[in-house]
C-alpha cells in the first residue's frame, strides 16, 4: 500500500506545480508584472526559475527522477514564493496562502528525506544498477 500512497502522493503534488507553470506560460506578461509589483527584483529571472522549477521540476517530480534533489529544490522555490508573496498577514486569505505553502513544502520534505517510491524512475534505475538484478 505505501507504493501506491508515495506514488499518488507525488503525482497530487507535481500536478499542482505542473498546472502552475502552465498558467504563467499562458501569461507571461502578467506573471512577470505580478513578481514586479510583490517588490522582487529582476521579473524575468524570476519568472524563468518559476517556470523551470513549476514546470521542469513538476514533471521530474512526477516520473520520479532525481525525487530527493528536485523535491528539496522544489521545498525551497515554495518557501520564497511564501515569503515573497504571501507575507501580508493582515490579510486572512494571505495568510491561508502562507500556510498552504508550508504544508505543500512538508509533502515536498517528506519525499526529499524518503524518496519516490517503488513507482519511480529512480527506483527503476536503482534496481537496473544493483549487483543482484536479474540474478534472483
Amino acid at each position: 500500500m505505501r507504493d501506491g500512497v508515495d506514488l499518488v502522493g507525488r503525482v497530487l503534488i507535481a500536478v499542482l506545480f505542473i498546472w502552475s507553470g502552465v498558467g504563467k506560460i499562458e501569461n507571461p506578461a502578467g506573471t512577470m508584472q505580478f513578481i514586479a509589483m510583490s517588490g522582487l527584483p529582476v521579473p524575468m529571472a524570476a519568472y524563468v526559475v518559476a517556470l523551470l522549477v513549476e514546470v521542469g521540476g513538476g514533471v521530474l517530480l512526477l516520473l520520479g527522477w532525481q525525487t530527493r534533489l528536485v523535491a528539496a529544490i522544489m521545498a525551497l522555490f515554495t518557501l520564497a514564493a511564501a515569503l515573497g508573496f504571501h507575507t501580508h498577514f493582515a490579510d486572512h486569505n494571505q495568510q491561508i496562502h502562507f500556510m498552504k505553502n508550508l504544508a505543500i513544502m512538508g509533502g515536498l520534505l517528506h519525499v526529499a528525506a524518503f524518496g519516490a517510491g517503488a513507482f519511480s524512475l529512480d527506483q527503476r534505475a536503482n534496481r537496473a544498477a544493483s549487483p543482484l538484478h536479474g540474478t534472483l
